[in-house]
């Protein structure tokens, strides 16, 4: 065994090691971080973006060139910028307030360009609520009535460790295009301290059901959680919907970083492919250990009542750091985007930027850096507590910060789809296809079927829930073009009941399905 790891590591970091998509710097003034992309589906040339504190960005022509700006507002700008476009093709900053004559971040402030990020209107605001600090929100829009939906965290008082102090997950809401706010409802069950850590309800990011439905989840003393409405925010589930214990928590310590976080993103499959309807859940924690930070995904295709297992996004192997991802769906392909930093290449702390997508309903994940040189965060500067990426049909937009000594800047990337195995349209076929196993579950074997295009070496392996090989079926084995089914025999090998990972190498192709053995 110990000489199989070896050899898979260095086979998936050769595939994924080389960036060959080219890097956009969008802006590097006033130390930005934090930054959040969005690009009008129904014009995607128009794209904005904004940084913390108060940058805002904008572009004509996919990302190519961008222009840069300071949004300024009568209630204050203080960070935590969210950009979003309604179905007019206006563009949407939300933020924290630092107004003169109020209290620290107490509302939640929505600005409005309607000429593609040029200038912006004063705005609007919802949660203000004497000195309770309103923190760490986003915006989910309805595109088939143009209703704005926002979730965020009230404090009752921040950062406070006093026991009679909580933390809650806020919802408010805009039928006529953010000129007025629905008055803050609460929709956790189970609410947190004000410590800004692990027993804090943090991480609300909400999306839009196939019919209107309002989705969101978060993280906090009962673990990673799911809310829903059916009626466009008026009722709530009773009782949340707990999907993974979030073991290890969402705050944990990255090297180099003077703080980290593991909150998840929600998004919902609204295309008209096969997986219609498909809600996931993206989040990185700590589970396999302090040195050994990974992305998960999970998914729920019954309305959240259930979920699956934990996937493992990220494919390197065990050890590295992968954090501050963030993720979209692409509503005209169906595939699932991520964006997140990543250490497999180093053993210190040198950072690249990594994507993955996975156009099977997160059963498979392919993973290409697409940072074109690494960096050194430092912790004495801020790094920020998000990443971003917005696409469509096929045009991918991610955004990152990086740190250069001392200074930070924020930059996305032109993705070219063509270059990425079997994804773009004009891809070349795999040399090989991996099929469902069956039966599945199993108690004493399974069975692999999987398909060779043409004459190619293959190696086939079993990994274990945390990622880790736990047999090598066979390794770098050729194979002539045919349908192969291979056997394997669960209960020989004395493994545990558990979840378990079939993948097939060859090539640059990695290929990845679930199989559980009861």
């Amino acid at each position: 065994m110990s000489k199989i790891l070896p050899f898979i590591g260095a086979l998936i970091l050769n595939i994924s090691a080389v960036a060959q998509h080219t890097n956009i710097q969008i802006g590097v003034l006033s130390n930005p971080n934090e930054p959040s992309i969005c690009l009008d589906p129904q014009d995607p040339a128009r794209i904005v973006a904004g940084a913390n504190l108060n940058n805002f960005y904008y572009s004509s022509d996919t990302g190519k060139t961008w222009t840069g700006g300071s949004l300024t507002s009568p209630f204050g700008v203080w960070g935590d910028p969210v950009i979003s476009v309604d179905t007019n093709g206006h563009f949407l900053f939300l933020h924290l307030s630092n107004p003169t004559g109020g209290n620290w971040i107490d509302r939640i402030v929505c600005q409005k360009s309607v000429n593609g990020g040029q200038s912006w209107s004063p705005g609007t605001y919802t949660g203000l609520n004497g000195a309770r600090a309103q923190d760490k929100h986003w915006i989910a829009i309805d595109r088939t009535n143009n209703h704005y939906y926002v979730t965020w965290t009230e404090f009752d008082n921040y950062g406070s460790s006093n026991p009679l102090d909580s933390s809650r997950i806020l919802f408010s809401k805009s039928v006529n295009a953010g000129q007025t706010w629905t008055p803050a409802k609460q929709i956790n069950a189970i609410s947190g301290d004000c410590i800004d850590s692990d027993e804090t309800t943090e991480g609300a990011v909400p999306c839009i059901g196939p019919n209107g439905e309002i989705f969101v989840s978060w993280a906090g003393p009962a673990g990673l959680v799911f809310d829903r409405s059916f009626d466009g925010g008026a009722t709530w589930l009773d009782e949340d919907i707990q999907i993974d214990d979030f073991l290890g928590g969402w705050d944990y310590n990255i090297p180099g970083l003077s703080r980290c976080n593991g909150l998840p993103v929600t998004v919902c499959d609204l295309s008209n492919g096969p997986y219609h309807g498909t809600i996931y859940v993206n989040w990185t924690d700590q589970r396999n250990g302090a040195n050994d930070t990974d992305v998960w995904l999970v998914k729920s295709t019954d309305g959240g009542n259930t979920w699956s297992a934990p996937a493992r996004v990220n494919n390197d192997p065990a050890g590295r750091h992968q954090f501050l991802t963030w993720m979209a769906v692409d509503q005209a392909t169906g595939w699932l985007w991520f964006v997140f930093y990543d250490r497999r290449n180093y053993a210190d702390n040198g950072t690249d930027v990594y994507m993955a997508v996975s156009k099977d309903g997160g059963l498979s994940f392919h993973n290409f850096k697409i940072s074109e040189t690494a960096f050194m965060p430092n912790t004495n500067q801020f790094f920020g507590d998000y990443n971003n990426v917005t696409v469509h049909n096929n045009i991918i937009r991610p955004i990152w910060t990086r740190m250069d000594g001392l200074n930070t800047s924020v930059w996305t990337a032109l993705i070219d789809v063509n270059i990425l195995p079997s994804v773009g349209a004009g891809a070349p076929d795999a040399a090989v296809d991996l099929f469902d196993t069956y039966p599945n579950p199993a108690e004493t074997e399974t069975w692999i079927p999987f398909k060779i295009h043409e004459k190619t070496e293959a190696t086939l392996l079993l990994l274990d829930a945390q990622g880790r090989v736990v047999q090598t079926i066979f390794s770098q084995k050729t194979f002539e073009y045919g349908k192969y089914i291979e056997r394997v025999p669960l209960e020989d090998w004395h493994l545990p009941a558990g979840q378990y990972t079939v993948v097939l190498i060859s090539g640059e192709k990695v290929l990845a399905r679930k199989v559980v053995k009861r």
